[in-house]
């Protein structure tokens, strides 16, 4: 359990120290003026991160469900993953953008819930029907 704690916080460390060359503007210092520009810089480091972290696990994912991948990682292997990577970032180089091409990932539409609505009455008075004494 140690040694998962200890891998954690090495993790995080490194994503942290990841943040400066992420966000490179100033050293990975937020600057600015005034707190709203530091917290909208904030903010969007953070979407970044959030949006990095998600493609990494669509990136995991479809090579998981590659038979031989299922068969060479072991359950240790399967811990140790982790979507805290971004060694394939190019923060300093030329990006070419196509919109007409698109990451080679399998469809996760079965995997995103459908927008939330507010549920009817009826169903609220059915399930309250089943769960009540």
């Amino acid at each position: 359990m140690i040694e998962g704690v200890l891998r954690r916080c090495t993790d995080v460390e490194n994503w942290n120290s990841a943040n400066r060359d992420l966000f490179y503007g100033k050293d990975g210092d937020l600057t600015g003026s005034d707190k709203e520009s530091q917290e909208v810089s904030m903010l969007a480091l953070h979407l970044f991160q959030a949006a990095l972290v998600h493609v990494n696990t669509l990136l995991l994912q479809n090579i998981l469900r590659e038979e031989k991948w299922q068969k060479r990682l072991t359950d240790a292997d399967r811990r140790a993953l982790s979507p805290l990577f971004w060694t394939h970032v190019n923060p300093y180089g030329r990006f070419e953008l196509d919109m007409n091409s698109h990451l080679g990932l399998a469809p996760a539409a079965s995997m995103v819930p459908g927008p939330r609505t507010a549920p009817d009455a009826q169903d609220v008075a059915e399930e309250a029907a089943v769960t009540s004494p």
